[in-house]
């Protein structure tokens, strides 16, 4: 057997379009990369935007308006490991439409996003600096990188 890959295919009712461009203007280094769109005889009205292709920072991401018979949720999420707390300041302010907590946040298109620090792994080289590390990020909602780092201090 060859696979070539494997992509997170994201069911939306109607938005793949702008929720692909939307998250395009976000991320550096990402791009459309196809447009589809239903044809005569097909479940979605002819021209409509059936499927969309993307590329989020050398992920490869595949989007479909296949109705509102499936709904995103917290099962299936983006993570993305922010440098800085400008960056995840950033994208917080851009995506978090309802917050949840520990860096996780639900975006205007209902897809789930985990906006937290890249350097998490460091920080955790051991039982007493997770469960410090943890207990910190337990109460936040939004990632605070000097509170993580002072819990392990």
């Amino acid at each position: 057997m060859t696979i070539k890959s494997i992509t997170p295919f994201l069911w939306f009712d109607t938005q793949a379009e702008d929720a692909a461009n939307f998250y395009v203007s976000l991320f550096p280094d990402s791009k459309i990369l196809h447009v589809s769109r239903y044809g005569d005889f097909m479940p979605g009205k002819a021209g409509q935007v059936m499927v969309v292709d993307l590329e989020l920072m050398g992920q490869h991401l595949t989007f479909m308006n296949g109705g509102p018979s499936f709904k995103l949720d917290e099962a299936f999420s983006l993570s993305v490991a922010c440098q800085d707390q400008a960056e995840i300041e950033r994208l917080w302010n851009a995506l978090a439409d309802k917050p949840s907590a520990c860096g996780w946040t639900r975006d205007k298109f209902g897809v789930v996003w985990q906006i937290n620090y890249a350097g998490l792994p460091e920080l955790m080289t051991s039982q007493e600096r997770v469960n410090k590390v943890m207990a910190a990020m337990m109460t936040m909602v939004k990632i605070d990188i000097q509170a993580l780092k002072d819990a392990v201090k």
